[in-house]
């Protein structure tokens, strides 16, 4: 049994947040559960620690058991690694059923759920925080920055909390990425070239669909035209806008929902020094007015995202496609082009066809000016284990330049 000291006792909890239960000492012990997927609060939840073997954790785990750790942080990590080992250690038998020949959206859904079942047993593993975000375990960082981050400022009356030591350990990635920044070769030479992906923000690291947009040929001022003016839809860090400033376009309008995103783009184009050329606004695709370019990287996969960290790459039904579509017509300028930015990769999950690709730029009275292709270079290309690399080997990033049909 640990012999950590338990969690401190807090005012009472907040009942407009979730709240996990469990007993310790004889006595039921609650605080505020925190799920960035929004997954509900584990109803069984038992005490775990050093003397905790591996076997045991992945038993109790894949039963739907969760663990909240009392022991050493850096013996809880090493556990969720001896976790993950026997998740992705399929025995013969399932390998070989895996290994039989089904149609490649059936073998995507597989792999979906696959990840899914990881994830949830992984994420059994709980960690303990007090309310201004220590981990009140021994030999634990000091993660209350990073936490802040995702969390928001610290409030002392919220209490102390719980979430997984997965979730914990996405917080301190997340926090180093924006630490640290990414470099984007198309903003110029270092050091002021980088984008901080805030916490939730995808990060810009498949640099093809950024050298594309730094590369097309802009569309021209018209004649009597003052200012060449773009719309940026779904900005999220802000990338492609500095981009488009970078090459000269005047004014751009740069609209996101996720109030994150909107918080990471307005950082980023401040810092990079183009916060008067961007205008960053909450808006569902469009602002109001034209633009004689309007361009959108929407996620690329028309399938439901199992938390809202995935929303930057899935799209249940290609939500975001159908309706930069459906408006972009009526957003465009007199011989304005729309430049939408799309893999395909959902072609080879066989999750789209280019077929209805086509009809639905046709039906929304659009027209293919070109097409320009770039291959991505990403790290998955060439790993042959990925359960998708049949179909990531032949992926294709392209910049369609879209233009209103006469």
């Amino acid at each position: 049994m640990p012999n950590s000291t338990p969690i401190a006792t807090t005012a009472p909890l907040s009942t407009t947040q979730p709240v996990i239960r469990w007993t310790e000492a004889g006595e039921e012990k609650t605080a505020l559960w925190r799920s960035e997927r929004g997954a509900p609060p584990p109803k069984k939840v038992v005490l775990a620690d050093d003397t905790t073997t591996a076997d045991t954790a992945y038993r109790l785990t894949c039963e739907g058991t969760a663990l909240l750790w009392r022991g050493d942080f850096q013996n809880a990590k090493q556990l969720l690694q001896a976790l993950a080992r026997r998740a992705d250690n399929v025995p013969t038998r399932k390998r070989k059923k895996a290994a039989e020949v089904v149609p490649v959206s059936e073998a995507f859904h597989k792999h979906r759920l696959a990840q899914s079942q990881r994830a949830r047993m992984l994420g059994m593993v709980l960690i303990p925080f007090n309310a201004d975000y220590s981990i009140p375990l021994r030999r634990a960082p000091d993660a209350k920055v990073a936490i802040a981050d995702a969390w928001g400022a610290v409030n002392e009356a919220a209490g102390n909390s719980v979430a997984s030591l997965r979730e914990l350990l996405g917080i301190t990635s997340a926090h180093e990425w924006r630490r640290v920044g990414v470099e984007i070769e198309a903003l110029g030479e270092g050091p002021n070239n980088r984008i901080h992906p805030h916490y939730g923000v995808f990060s810009p690291v498949r640099g093809e669909y950024i050298h594309l947009v730094a590369t097309v040929h802009l569309p021209k001022k018209l004649a009597g035209q003052a200012t060449l003016v773009a719309f940026d839809i779904g900005t999220g860090t802000g990338v492609l806008s500095a981009v488009l400033v970078r090459r000269g376009v005047d004014q751009v309008v740069a609209t996101d929902m996720d109030q994150r995103a909107l918080a990471c783009a307005r950082d980023n184009l401040a810092k990079l020094g183009y916060g008067k050329q961007v205008q960053v606004v909450k808006a569902d695709l469009f602002p109001e007015g034209r633009a004689s370019l309007i361009v959108c990287n929407p996620p690329w996969i028309p399938a439901r995202p199992s938390s809202p960290l995935e929303h930057s790459v899935y799209d249940e039904g290609g939500r975001m496609l159908a309706g930069f579509l459906k408006g972009l017509t009526a957003h465009l300028a007199p011989k304005g082009e729309g430049w939408l930015i799309l893999s395909n990769l959902a072609e080879h999950l066989g999750l789209r066809t280019r077929e209805e690709l086509l009809a639905a730029f046709e039906s929304n009275g659009l027209k293919v000016v070109s097409r320009i292709d770039a291959k991505p270079q990403h790290a998955k290309v060439a790993d042959t284990s990925d359960a998708l690399h049949d179909a990531r080997a032949r992926e294709v990033t392209s910049l369609w330049r879209l233009a209103a049909i006469a």
